[in-house]
């Protein structure tokens, strides 16, 4: 498989709202048929949910797995960084709150799974990778957010846990896979998530009157970086990585 495989793909969990001003809003539309409020944060955290349990998956199966190995490792893949997230600050875990989580991490673990020639194409892989790149973006920053508003260990807790919740569970996954980890590849992806986590404690502290516009533009940065990774194929470069022993 090419470079920017689906081996790295992460756990993510979204709170269904936006900050607007230093406070937390829910984003609602009306449905013009039927006038039912429609959750469109709710909507985009499930599906992105879906699509991390999903991508777990395939980034496996070539090591061969049977039904129960993917649902463990697809919902592992999608909760597990929102889950240590939450564990460390010492709140009710995300998923616990809303059985959801757990039950679209299944679902899609098991289309994933029967679905895995279709999956394999690809567009549909490309499409996949580009899907992970803005999830982590926006997984990352709203795990940041989430732990300055708790005043924990600021400002590096909010650093460490945004990347934590981004690559958490695809780190866990491969430790229970046997495959190597993100931590001993040279794909550019925890990088970009850093330095997105990074800027967005650096500007909420200067300007935290504007923390939405930050957040914009963090996530922004972060799918950005992601995206030329997987368009040029980039890696990191040699002279950053130390020559393996031989043996």
């Amino acid at each position: 498989m090419q470079a920017n495989r689906l081996d790295h793909i992460t756990s993510f969990e979204i709170t269904p709202a936006e900050i607007v001003n230093n406070r937390i809003v829910q984003i609602t539309l009306s449905n013009n048929s039927n006038g039912v409020p429609v959750d469109i944060a709710t909507a985009v955290q499930m599906l992105a949910i879906m699509a991390f349990a999903m991508t777990g998956v395939i980034a496996v199966s070539s090591r061969g797995i049977d039904l129960f190995s993917a649902c463990v490792l697809g919902t592992i893949t999608a909760l597990g960084g929102g889950t240590i997230r939450d564990v460390i600050l010492g709140v009710p875990v995300f998923w616990s709150i809303d059985l959801n989580y757990v039950w679209a991490s299944l679902a899609a673990a098991l289309l994933a799974f029967i679905g895995k020639p279709l999956f394999d194409r690809q567009h549909l892989f490309r499409l996949m990778l580009y899907l992970d790149g803005f999830g982590a973006a926006l997984f990352a920053v709203q795990a940041s957010n989430k732990v300055w508003d708790l005043g924990f260990g600021i400002p590096v807790a909010p650093v460490m846990l945004g990347v934590v919740t981004a690559i958490g569970g695809g780190l866990i996954r491969d430790v229970l896979s046997g495959h190597p980890t993100l931590l001993m590849n040279r794909d550019l992806y925890a990088i970009p998530v850093l330095l997105g986590c990074l800027l967005y404690v650096l500007l909420v502290a200067l300007i935290p009157e504007h923390r939405a516009v930050s957040a914009i533009v963090c996530i922004s940065l972060i799918f950005g970086f992601r995206s030329a990774v997987i368009h040029w194929n980039l890696s990191v470069p040699h002279w950053l990585i130390t020559k393996p022993k031989n043996d």
